[in-house]
């Protein structure tokens, strides 16, 4: 499974990038808003720092203007995805622009006929808010499940990417599906990658190794 990276920071897309986990970026206007700089400058510096997909958001609400403002991310950098809302003008925009060859990640996705409607339009991604979904007291991770079957009931290419990811349960559960793509904030990141265990196991051996007599003598 693909990890991206859900946040616009660069800061951070530099730290997460050093792991060498990062396949990609997601953004989106929220967290654009939290960056307080330009939009298309901090998007500039995302895919220069990211060689895989960078999803850039459009804003408007019509699908005349969502191509307007695709052809103008695209422009920005060769690996930006454009993001599309899942509302019937967005449908519209996602059948445009995939003629013309521009990869679409197809946003705020809440159920598997959405999934399979952003699919016939010609969707390169798939995002379904599995946290959001969580947070109605509904099982969100179920929601992947259903998507991965209809589309390979169909033999779709569009690929999922498993959005609003709250912990690194969600994270296992999209893996053990076999979510093509799961987009993660940088605090759940750092969640992954420590364990109790693992942290007391080292306060363990070092402690250990400090009662080696060779170790001792040469203080």
């Amino acid at each position: 499974m693909k990890i991206f990276i859900d946040t616009a920071s660069v800061k951070a897309i530099k730290e997460a990038a050093c792991l060498g986990l990062i396949d990609g970026v997601t953004t989106n206007p929220t967290l654009m808003a939290k960056e307080a700089r330009n939009p298309e400058q901090v998007l500039k510096e995302i895919c220069a720092l990211v060689s895989g997909p960078v999803s850039a958001e459009v804003v408007s609400l019509e699908s005349a203007g969502m191509v307007n403002e695709a052809h103008e991310l695209v422009k920005l950098a060769k690996n930006i995805v454009v993001k599309i809302p899942l509302i019937k003008e967005g449908l519209k925009a996602v059948k445009i622009l995939s003629a013309e060859g521009v990869k679409t990640n197809v946003t705020l996705c809440f159920s598997s006929t959405q999934a399979l409607l952003a699919a016939k339009a010609g969707a390169t991604y798939i995002s379904p808010f599995i946290g959001r979904l969580d947070d109605i007291a509904h099982e969100g991770i179920n929601l992947i499940s259903d998507i991965k079957k209809i589309y390979a009931n169909y033999n779709f290419n569009t690929q999922i990417i498993v959005a609003s990811v709250r912990n690194p349960v969600h994270v296992a559960k999209a893996a053990l599906i076999g979510a093509d793509i799961a987009t993660i904030p940088y605090l759940v990141i750092e969640q992954l990658i420590k364990h109790p265990l693992t942290d007391s196991g080292i306060s363990r051996f070092l402690e250990d190794y400090k009662k080696i007599p060779q170790v001792n003598n040469a203080k």
